[in-house]
C-alpha cells in the first residue's frame, strides 16, 4: 500500500512539474541579457509599418491568432513552401494580408542585425501583435517570451480548425474549448474585429437569399447597415472587394465592436450571435459598457493564446529567416 501511494505521489508531482514547465520557460525578461533592446527594435519596425499602411494592424493580429490555433504559437504560419502546401497556403489562410507577414519579416531583419540567431520569429510575432494593438489604442500588455519556432507547417492541418463566419455559439465555444479557452476568452478575442476588414464573399449570404429565401436579408442586421453593405457588396461582387469590420472606428482598437453587436452592426453571423444568443449576451453587454473589462479579458486571452503548444529547443529552432526552416 505504501509503495502504491508513493508511486501515485510521484506521478502527481510529475504532472504538476510538466504543467508549469511552459509557463516557467516563458518570461518577459527572457532576452534581457541576450538581446536587451529587442522590444524597442520590434516596436520601431511596427510603428514604421503602420505609418505605411494601417492594414498592418489587423493583418498582424489576425496572423497571430491563425498561427496559434493550428500548431501553437510557433510562427509556422509564416513558412513559405515552394510546393504551396504550408499553413499559409490553406484556403482558410489565403486571405491573410501580406502586410502582417511583412511586419514580422522586417522586424526579424532588424533584430537579426542587433542580435543574430537569438530571437525567434514566434516571439517577434507575439511582440508585433502586442504592438499593433497598443499603437492603435488598445492595451499595452506584457508579452511572455522564450518560444522557439515550429518545424512543421502543413496546409492540411488548418482545415476545419479555424472558426468560420457562419459559426453559431456552440460551434465557437466548442472550437475554442479545444484550446482551453472559455466563453469569455472567445468573446474577448472576437473583439479583435474592432479593427480590420473582411472580403464581401465572407458574409454576402446574410445580404441575399438568407437561409435560402430569395431576397431575404438576415433580420438581425440593422436595415440601414444591410443596405450599405449591399451597396458595397453587390450579388456579383469580386473576390477582392472588402469592407471594414467596424464601420465606425475601423482602425482604433476599442470596445465599439460590442456596441455594434447590440445595435445590429455585427458583420459576420459569428459576430451577431454573440449578442443574439442569450448565453453570451451578458458578456457582450459588459464589454460594451466597460472598455477596461474588455481590455483585461483580451489581454488574458492573448496570454493563453501565446502559451499554446510552445516549442522549446527540443522540438523547435530559432529560424534565421522567418519564411524558411533552417538547414540541418
Amino acid at each position: 500500500m505504501g509503495a502504491r501511494r508513493s508511486n501515485l505521489i510521484a506521478i502527481l508531482v510529475l504532472i504538476a512539474v510538466c504543467s508549469v514547465t511552459i509557463s516557467e520557460a516563458l518570461s518577459p525578461q527572457y532576452y534581457w541579457q541576450s538581446c536587451p533592446q529587442v522590444q524597442q527594435i520590434v516596436r520601431n519596425e511596427v510603428r514604421k509599418k503602420i505609418n505605411e499602411t494601417v492594414v498592418t494592424i489587423p493583418a498582424t493580429l489576425r496572423m497571430f491568432f491563425h498561427d496559434a490555433f493550428i500548431t501553437g504559437s510557433d510562427a509556422s504560419v509564416i513558412i513559405a513552401s515552394p510546393n504551396k502546401d504550408a499553413e499559409k497556403d490553406s484556403s482558410d489562410n489565403l486571405s491573410l494580408a501580406g502586410d502582417g507577414f511583412d511586419t514580422v519579416i522586417r522586424a526579424k531583419k532588424a533584430v537579426e542585425a542587433a542580435c543574430p540567431g537569438v530571437v525567434s520569429c514566434a516571439d517577434i510575432l507575439a511582440m508585433a501583435t502586442r504592438d499593433v494593438v497598443a499603437l492603435s489604442g488598445g492595451p499595452n500588455y506584457t508579452v511572455e517570451l522564450g518560444r522557439y519556432d515550429g518545424m512543421v507547417s502543413q496546409a492540411k492541418l488548418v482545415d476545419g480548425n479555424l472558426p468560420l463566419p457562419s459559426f453559431n455559439l456552440d460551434d465557437l465555444t466548442s472550437m475554442f474549448a479545444k484550446h482551453n479557452l472559455d466563453m469569455v476568452d472567445m468573446i474577448a478575442l472576437s473583439g479583435a474585429h474592432t479593427v480590420g476588414f473582411s472580403h464581401c464573399t465572407r458574409f454576402t449570404n446574410r445580404l441575399y437569399n438568407y437561409n435560402g429565401q430569395s431576397g431575404q436579408i438576415d433580420p438581425t442586421l440593422d436595415s440601414k447597415y444591410a443596405s450599405q453593405l449591399q451597396g458595397a457588396c453587390p450579388t456579383n461582387v469580386g473576390l477582392t472587394i472588402a469592407v471594414n469590420m467596424d464601420p465606425f472606428t475601423p482602425i482604433t482598437f476599442d470596445n465599439v465592436y460590442f456596441t455594434n453587436l447590440i445595435n445590429g452592426f455585427g458583420l459576420f453571423s459569428s459576430d451577431a450571435v454573440l449578442f443574439t444568443d442569450t448565453r453570451s449576451r451578458p458578456i457582450v453587454q459588459q464589454f460594451a459598457a466597460n472598455q477596461s473589462a474588455f481590455f483585461d479579458a483580451f489581454v488574458s486571452a492573448m496570454e493563453k493564446l501565446g502559451r499554446l503548444d510552445v516549442k522549446t529547443s527540443a522540438n523547435g529552432e530559432i529560424r534565421l529567416d522567418c519564411t524558411k526552416f533552417n538547414q540541418h
